[in-house]
């Protein structure tokens, strides 16, 4: 056997095989003929059902038209031959509607559309029956066209599953194998940008390891020989050798696919918003048709019935809610149904993942600490020159980082890339080296590198450390921030009534109790895996309806129980949008808080139009009961009331958002300030390294960068302070109806000038003489007030206001998407892992 194959290799193989011939549905001596005839009827079949309803309104909206013309034409046999047919078709639908309803143990408003078309038939009210036919129709119809958006919850789970491995044989070539004939011991190749097809070990070298979408961490992970790896993760460095210790049926991405098929078995079916009130409806029809008949006989009857004919009932519902679902289209929401809005109205629990949804799930420089005196700026401008060249997770981040901060890059040269190290090179004539510590020649624990791991660690932040000319020159320090936008959606869903909200995420508990901390949840739960979550999702649910909101193929299955999945969809897994019931399309959370409030208005302009339209309809039918309305008066009544209702349905197509949002010319102003922001965080790490500076460097040196902080101060800081008090903020007081409404933080910015005014009377004060140990403690002590305000205040605009413009994406430097060649989950690769180990 090849590669230490365990004994039964073959014939396990064979067995796949054999598995794979049944399961195709092929059967040793079927006539091929009959299997493609049985094949092309379910075909059929199947689209018959889907189209019934379109078919159906087709043929009666014809067969109504072509009455009237006939009518017209003064063919009045051909007429009422073509009305009556019609009003068989309606009646025929609405017994079929019925029987199915009944067979779900419900009787909804089938039940009097029939009633009404038997009856209008039978007096000879032929018109009337054609015209309740028609309404039936239009509004099957209609929820069969919001329906034809459902999710096909497993599809993208299946698209995206490996179909073949590659395996080596035993002369170490390779074969291309379906995935089913990979068993246990076999050896498989794992080629860059590639989902690990089988549960595994690494054979040799080192892995690194895109685990994002089962764990929820954003940071790539490094796997050496011998170490577990589990299917459905993507390979972001080298190739390398895995030996497969599970079939693909019994690994990780199978099993997630089957909690996914479990969970959508297991969702009760939702309640048609009309069924609600057709019973007791119908009984109320029943009755006052039944004293009209004893009153004065069978076509009185048949008046109120063709007025009580449910057209409110079948038609406001379905209209509101394809109104609410095409304007959350419209902002970037595919909601994929409208039972999926009412259930969304009604939701009281959210559960949120991590990573990729309350944050950015992407890496950012959050912050430079230098080694000594060199320059934060001159370093990451360094090493960013470096990792143009490399394709690892990582290096996009420092690149983006640094072409944001302005710095100029320049192509490196002699670059040599060691996976599971760093990378070096030539970058503007300095020998710059990027990567884990010992890459770089740290040795020992100087006060920075402390400082630097300590930073990291309790922030869940990783450190790459960057060496010039052979000496370590400083540690970069690269996070997943907080969405800025989070905090406020978060406030925004309490105003809506969401009463409890949960975080469920695969990461460390440290640092997802720092971020559920920030952000306000109720309860954070921790290092969950998608069984925990679903588990849940599931006593979630016992308490309260629940929406889940997620975006890794971890989240699929929650996302598919839960009674509204929400999939961040913009750059989520295709997995947990097919699994979802909602999509944010848009890489915006905010969109969450817009389309509970648009569930909650689409839902209350629905039952409106429900309840009105019953209650003129009962005005009718007394009228009718009482002999004032003939069934032809009555018929061309319903149609106003119907008319009425579709009108009032129909004001879902205005959105009524839950916060103010800005016009062009508001979102142009605040782009540019989100500009501007990138800019000021740059100078904002520049006073933590002037303060850090003040007692490492010597005197001169540690002075020379607190008088260019205090430059940066001056000349940037002030003037963008002064350009939003001016511009920005009387925007935002329009938009928010109030001149009052940032003067809290007009404050802020009056404190930054006076901590700044301090700032420089203390330089000219210590003088050219240097400073003393006085001087020094109250230097920091501006410079690190100055740092935390600044950091504070900046952090405020971009949640209260920059993120309230459509396609600004605030944030410190790093948090925007790096170039698609340099930095994503399925990068082709490079280095391994480069952070401290």
């Amino acid at each position: 056997m090849p590669n230490g194959a365990p004994a039964g290799h073959a014939d396990a193989r064979r067995r796949s095989r054999g598995g794979l011939a049944l399961a195709s549905g092929w059967q040793p001596g079927l006539p091929a003929t009959l299997i493609n005839m049985t094949a092309r009827l379910a075909h059929g079949a199947a689209w018959l059902g889907r189209h019934s309803a379109l078919l159906l309104l087709a043929l009666t909206a014809s067969g109504l038209a072509a009455g009237l013309l006939l009518w017209l034409a003064g063919a009045s046999s051909a007429r009422d031959a073509v009305w009556a047919a019609v009003g068989i078709c309606g009646a025929g639908y609405a017994l079929w509607a019925m029987a199915d309803a009944l067979r779900h143990h419900r009787v909804g408003v089938d039940v009097i559309a029939l009633l009404a078309v038997v009856g209008a038939l039978a007096v000879g009210e032929l018109l009337a029956a054609a015209v309740i036919s028609v309404m039936l129709a239009s509004g099957r119809a209609l929820e069969s066209w919001a329906a034809g958006r459902a999710r096909r919850d497993l599809r993208a789970l299946l698209e995206r599953a490996p179909r073949s491995a590659r395996r080596y044989r035993e002369d170490r070539t390779l074969e291309t194998v379906p995935l089913d004939a990979v068993v246990p011991g076999d050896l498989l190749l794992v080629a860059p940008g590639e989902l690990v097809p089988v549960d595994g070990a690494v054979a040799g070298g080192v892995a690194v390891l895109d685990e994002s979408a089962l764990t929820g961490e954003a940071r790539p992970v490094e796997r050496p020989a011998r170490e577990p790896v589990r299917s459905g993760v993507v390979n972001a460095g080298g190739p390398f050798d895995l030996r497969a210790t599970a079939a693909a049926a019994d690994s990780t991405y199978a099993g997630i696919v089957r909690l996914v098929s479990q969970a959508e078995d297991s969702q009760a079916p939702f309640v048609r918003l009309a069924d609600r009130y057709a019973v007791w409806f119908l009984l109320v029809s029943l009755v006052v048709a039944g004293a009209a008949w004893a009153a004065a006989g069978a076509e009185r009857a048949v008046a109120v019935l063709v007025v009580a004919t449910p057209c409110p009932l079948i038609l406001a519902a379905p209209v509101a809610l394809v109104s609410g679902l095409s304007v959350a289209a419209r902002r970037g929401v595919v909601v994929k149904g409208g039972g999926v809005l009412e259930r969304l109205a009604r939701c009281t629990t959210l559960l949120l993942d991590k990573t990729g949804t309350l944050t950015s799930g992407r890496p950012s420089v959050s912050d430079v600490i230098p080694a000594g005196a060199c320059d934060p700026a001159e370093l990451l401008r360094l090493a960013a020159s470096l990792d143009q060249v490399s394709g690892h997770v990582l290096a996009g981040a420092v690149v983006a980082a640094a072409t944001q901060r302005g710095c100029a890059l320049v192509l490196p040269q002699r670059v040599e890339e060691v996976p599971g190290q760093g990378i070096r090179g030539l970058a503007d004539g300095h020998r710059v080296a990027v990567g884990k510590a010992g890459w770089v020649g740290v040795t020992g624990q100087p006060a920075w590198v402390k400082a630097a791991r300590r930073r990291a660690r309790l922030d869940g932040a990783l450190t790459v450390f960057v060496s010039v000319d052979g000496v370590p020159a400083g540690a970069l320090i690269l996070d997943d921030p907080l969405r800025p936008d989070a905090a406020r959606t978060i406030r925004a869903l309490r105003d809506g009534g969401i009463g409890r909200i949960v975080m469920v995420t695969g990461d460390r508990a440290e640092v997802a109790d720092a971020v559920g901390t920030v952000i306000g949840v109720d309860e954070v739960l921790a290092e969950r895996t998608p069984a925990d979550k679903l588990d849940t999702v599931r006593l979630e649910r016992g308490r309260a309806p629940t929406i889940m909101v997620g975006d890794g193929i971890n989240d699929a299955p929650a996302l598919a129980l839960a009674d509204v999945g929400v999939a961040m969809g913009a750059r989520g897994s295709g997995a947990s949008s097919e699994a979802a019931d909602a999509v944010l399309t848009v890489d915006r959370l905010d969109r969450l808080g817009e389309a509970r409030a648009l569930a909650h208005r689409t839902v209350r302009i629905a039952m409106q139009s429900v309840l009105a339209g019953m209650a003129m309809s009962l005005a009718a039918m007394a009228a009718a009961a009482a002999g004032l309305l003939p069934a032809v008066w009555g018929a061309l009544l319903q149609e106003a009331i119907d008319v009425a209702v579709i009108l009032n349905a129909l004001r879902a197509l205005r959105p009524a958002w839950p916060h103010a949002r800005l016009g062009a010319t508001d979102t142009a102003l605040t782009r540019r300030f989100t500009r501007e922001h990138l800019a000021i965080w740059a100078d904002i790490d520049q006073l933590r390294a002037a303060a850090d500076a003040l007692g490492t460097l010597p005197p001169r040196a540690a002075m020379a960068r607190v008088s260019q902080v205090y430059r940066l101060l001056v000349e940037e800081v002030g003037p963008h302070e002064r350009a939003e008090q001016e511009e920005l903020y009387p925007a935002m007081d329009r938009l928010l109806g109030s001149r009052h409404a940032t003067e809290t933080m007009g404050r802020a910015h009056a404190e930054i000038a006076h901590q700044t005014r301090r700032l420089g009377q203390l330089i000219e004060d210590i003088g050219p003489g240097g400073p003393d140990d006085t001087d020094v403690a109250d230097l920091r002590a501006l410079l690190y007030g100055l740092h935390a305000i600044l950091g504070l205040h900046t952090t405020q605009e971009e949640e209260n206001y920059l993120s309230l413009g459509d396609g600004t994406r605030p944030g410190h430097p790093g948090a925007e998407a790096p170039p698609a060649d340099a930095a994503g989950a399925n990068v082709t690769p490079a280095a391994g892992t480069r952070h401290q180990g």
